[in-house]
Order: structure tokens, then sequence, then C-alpha cells
């Protein structure tokens, strides 16, 4: 059996459990099992493979690992990362896994907020890719990193470890459920979040990777999807220096109900901004 006839097979099965790109995830399954590049794969996958006991058992090993990704388990929980901004991130069933979407409220950060001695609170901030990512290319004095759950804090912990070496300014991990466990004065010149967004009732609705295997904590924005963007509104001020930005994720169709929330609160320079695929991604307010 060659490589290409092997990884046929395995896109077969993918395509019979109508995974979105089955030949795409099963060439990183093959990848990842054999530790080829692309280029190699390339190169050698029309040769027969070797009959040795090695071969085999990665060759079963592939067929499980694509059984398993047919039961619809993220692609990224089963081979533990996930590419964002240019680095690679660990991610498991305890974290949102990065989307490319979230990568434009980082730009817009790096991109008017060139100041780096300002310090930044991320909210929410998961397996650390907002955080992270802020801090590898902006520089800033002061990160932290704010998440209830312990278990993703854990995933940006290890996140931090692998990734951090460079940084030269303070960055900071917390377990808080929103702002509670800050001092009341306690203060940042900049707040990014990508908070839980989506609607109760669409949860159910939405494609089994995410429905069944993300964590429901870091997709459940109550009902109509704004609890979080509320408490952001309200509470959001009382963290930020005077002239400080808040820049959040949102829905493609929440601009108009999360921009009101800020504008009703003070907020000045309130504004919405669009990803590539031409949706609205993140607002900006000021205090």
């Amino acid at each position: 059996m060659t490589m290409q006839q092997l990884l046929w097979q395995g896109v077969q099965e993918l395509n019979k459990a109508q995974v979105p790109d089955p030949e795409l995830d099963a060439r990183y399954l093959l990848l990842e099992v054999f530790h080829l590049s692309l280029a190699s794969f390339l190169a050698m996958k029309g040769r027969e493979m070797p009959p040795d006991e090695g071969t085999v058992e990665r060759c079963r090993e592939f067929m499980k690992l694509i059984e398993i990704r047919a039961g619809r388990t993220p692609l990224q929980h089963l081979t533990g990362t996930q590419e964002f901004m240019g680095f690679e991130f660990l991610v498991n069933q305890h974290v949102l896994i990065p989307r490319q979407d979230t990568e434009t409220l980082v730009e817009l950060v790096l991109e008017e907020q060139t100041d780096r001695e300002k310090s930044i609170l991320d909210m929410c901030t998961g397996s650390g890719c907002i955080a992270l990512s802020l801090a590898l290319m902006g520089g800033y004095r002061h990160v932290a990193a704010l998440d209830v759950s312990a278990k993703a804090l854990k995933v940006a912990e290890q996140n931090r470890d692998r990734l951090l070496g460079g940084y030269q300014g303070v960055f900071e991990l917390i377990r808080s459920d929103m702002f509670c466990a800050l001092e009341p004065d306690r203060t940042f010149d900049i707040i990014v979040s990508n908070p839980p967004y989506i609607p109760s009732r669409v949860i159910e609705d939405l494609e089994p990777e995410v429905r069944d295997h993300e964590p429901r904590i870091a997709l459940d924005g109550s009902a109509d999807g704004l609890t979080f963007y509320r408490i952001l509104a309200e509470e959001g001020q009382n963290h930020l220096t005077k002239g400080g930005s808040i820049y959040m994720e949102i829905g493609y169709d929440q601009s108009e109900a999360v921009e009101g929330l800020f504008v009703s609160r003070g907020y000045r320079d309130v504004r919405t901004f669009k990803d590539l695929a031409g949706q609205d991604r993140v607002v900006r307010a000021v205090r």
C-alpha cells in the first residue's frame, strides 16, 4: 500500500461521516502520525510503504484517529494544537479552539495601541491565545489574562511556558468570574475579550464539533447572547484608565446591540470593525 492509498482510505471514511474538509483533515492526521512535512509526504506518497512493524502500527494509529474524527471530535483535539497569529497553541476540551476570525481583534489592538508601556487585561482568556499573542507581538509592559475556569487557565499556563520565553514584560494569569477577583480600583489601559456570545437556543444547532466537544461555558452567552457584554459595559469602565479602550469579539449580527450597550453607558468612539470575510467581528469603545 502507498501512503496516498492510505490517505484515500481515511478520506473515504470522513466523507461517509459528512466531516467538513475530509481531505484536509485526513492529511493533517496522516502527517501527524508519520511525523512528516507536507513536502516529504508529496515526495513519497506514491511509493510502497515498507511492511515493517512500525509502519503497520502507524497505519493502525492513523485509521483509529480517522475513526475518532468521523465521530466528530475536532481535529485540534486529536493533534492537540491550533495555530493562531503564527504561533502554535496547545488546546483541549477545556478551552475554545482559537479561530482565524479572532485574529481581527489582535491585529486591531496592535494597529491602534502602539504605546508598549500600556497594560492589558484579557477577559475570558481560555487558551491564552489573545493575551499571549499581544504580549509576544506587541511587547506591552503588563498583560493580565483572566478566566473563571481553572482547567482553561492550566492550558493558558502551558502555552505561556511554551511561548513566552523572550517576553520582557509581566504576564499574569488570574482566576476570576469576570471582574470579581480584581481589586475595585485596579485599572488597565486596554481590555480585550472574546466572551461567550452565542444565544443559548442556538447552541444545539451548531456543528457537533463545537456543540459536543468545546466547553459550553465558553460558548453560551445566555438567552440573547449579550450577558457578558452587559458586564463588560457596566463594570469595564471601573477597570479602564480614562481614555482606555475595550475591544470585544462579537457575533456577526450583534454589532448594533453591543454598540448600543456601550453608548448607553457613556463610552465614546464606539465602532464596529469587520473581519477578512466582511462580517462584523470586533466592537471597540473608549472610556
